[in-house]
């Protein structure tokens, strides 16, 4: 059976984010762009001291839900502490870094673009006279202007950003916010994203059917929680309609 409505995410899922991008080449520019003098070994040793703090940041739910929310911020700071920490700056040389994070920023928003065949799976859903919702995470002046940049809301019957909400994946009420605004139940939706559990895991525990799309084929066997399906693109969701469609025609 068709669902009657479809929760999507943006990053890494409409578009690219982490997936897609070739963000050590964004590090790597914006720490030479701005100290010109360091070698291309100190530029490396930078990246990875910058990588590895990075890792560490955002391995934690609560740094996670404030970071991301003041994402320039965030930035400075994982930079600033790297660096420190690698021996590659005194306290005193501290601000001197922010530049490298505002860089870096503006050339991966530069480098975002929709995945291949995402626009035209929206326009699938659009056309079959399904809901669609979009949720993401993030503050609304990082996420609107990606959102409005790719013309977005005219896909979209309802858009949720989580600095807009007060609230965001992978709590409860943000999917509970979106199916009473659609009004639709649990069962009668699917949400569709890369993140297990934001968008497979805490959907599933409310009777949503979560989607993942698994760009880098990570094994499921071992997942404690089953994917309704786990495909490796949003345009995969288009012959998974077509054969729920055929099922409710009785075509199969």
């Amino acid at each position: 059976m068709l669902p009657k409505a479809i929760l999507l995410d943006l990053d890494d899922t409409i578009t690219t984010f982490d997936y897609g991008i070739d963000l050590d080449a964004c590090w790597k520019n914006a720490c030479a762009s701005r100290f010109p003098e360091w070698t291309d070994e100190a530029v490396d040793e930078a990246v990875q001291a910058i990588k590895k703090r990075a890792r560490w940041y955002w391995s934690d739910a609560d740094r996670h839900r404030t970071g991301r929310l003041r994402m320039d911020e965030t930035r400075r700071y994982i930079v600033e502490t790297a660096l420190m920490g690698a021996g590659l700056l005194t306290q005193n040389e501290a601000s001197s870094v922010h530049p490298i994070a505002d860089d870096y920023g503006r050339s991966r928003d530069a480098a975002i673009r929709p995945f291949p065949g995402a626009i035209e799976t929206l326009e699938h859903i659009r056309a079959r006279g399904i809901k669609l919702a979009l949720i993401t995470n993030g503050s609304s002046t990082g996420q609107r202007s990606k959102i409005n940049r790719f013309a977005l809301p005219s896909y979209f019957d309802d858009i949720f950003v989580e600095e807009e909400c007060g609230v965001g994946k992978p709590e409860h009420a943000i999917y509970q916010m979106v199916l009473n605004r659609l009004q639709v139940e649990p069962e009668e939706s699917w949400m569709a994203g890369d993140n297990f559990e934001w968008e497979v895991a805490a959907p599933q525990r409310l009777g949503i059917k979560g989607i993942w799309i698994n760009h880098r084929g990570q094994d499921t066997a071992s997942l404690s929680t089953q994917p309704f399906h786990a495909v490796t693109t949003l345009s995969d969701l288009v012959p998974l309609l077509d054969a729920s469609d055929s099922r409710r025609d009785g075509k199969s």
